[in-house]
């Protein structure tokens, strides 16, 4: 099958260098009934193998067959995912994509369990390990944003994202029903959310989505009620998926922003 052109999109920011970045490809995190499934590791250039350097994962939402079908290739594979990997490495920080399976509500934590559990060999900082999602992605990046999740992320970048239903709302599961992806936190709601995940959220004001904005904002409101550590920037001229397809500097300073937060808050 050929690849949906959303699948070619870059993002529209790009770091001199980033060639040098070094990649471990398809390392083994979990045996599936499907088969084993492996990620990808994004190292910056100067890293050392006596380092133990923050991570990034690149949360994902949706089932690899589901995308095959669709975009004929893993989220893993599509050069935005490639191309943010880059963008953390070449900030200091490893980046890491991964393959999932029929299950990706329970892959994400299996991924941070395993980089846990060999963060020596990885050369991993197991205490700073931050999380990174868009759009439907989002509500599986948040399961590790809660008070009672097992790896819990260190903090988190949320791009125009889907987040969770509150009250009496059901946009974000009928957004699933429709795109087909996970939402672990259905029924929860920023009460149960950790008081201390810093958290990015790049909101596209523009965004044509159905529901997105609507829970967002709802969310964005909930959570400052609560005074979690919030950064929200709203890109107020940008549709969806603006970081591959709003090539604008107004975009390129949102990015330049989220890759600050994430050396900040992750201390490359």
């Amino acid at each position: 099958m050929a690849r949906h052109e959303i699948a070619a999109k870059k993002v529209v920011y790009e770091i001199a260098g980033a060639d040098a970045v070094a990649v471990r490809r398809d390392v083994a995190y979990h045996d599936s009934a499907a088969g084993r499934l492996g990620m990808d590791l994004y190292y910056p250039p100067t890293a050392t193998a006596a380092d133990r350097l923050p991570a990034v994962v690149f949360a994902i939402g949706y089932s690899d067959a589901g995308a095959r079908a669709k975009l004929g290739c893993a989220f893993k594979e599509m050069e935005s995912f490639i191309g943010w990997a880059r963008l953390v490495a070449m900030s200091g920080a490893i980046a890491i994509t991964y393959a999932t399976s029929a299950d990706p509500a329970s892959d994400l934590g299996r991924v941070l369990q395993h980089l846990a559990a060999d963060a020596a060999s990885l050369g991993i900082d197991d205490r700073r390990i931050g999380v990174w999602a868009c759009s439907g992605h989002a509500p599986v990046a948040l399961s590790m944003m809660m008070g009672d999740a097992p790896q819990r992320a260190a903090c988190a970048v949320l791009y125009y994202p889907y987040t969770i239903d509150l009250g009496d709302d059901t946009g974000v599961a009928e957004a699933a029903r429709t795109f087909n992806f996970a939402i672990p936190c259905a029924g929860r709601n920023v009460d149960h959310l950790a008081q201390n995940v810093p958290t990015f959220v790049a909101r596209a004001g523009l965004d044509q989505m159905p529901w997105l904005n609507a829970a967002l904002d709802r969310f964005v409101v909930a959570a400052l009620e609560r005074n979690l550590p919030l950064t929200l920037v709203n890109h107020s001229t940008a549709g969806h998926a603006f970081d591959l397809m709003d090539d604008r500097d107004a975009t390129r300073a949102v990015i330049r922003h989220t890759l600050a937060f994430v050396r900040d808050h992750l201390q490359t």
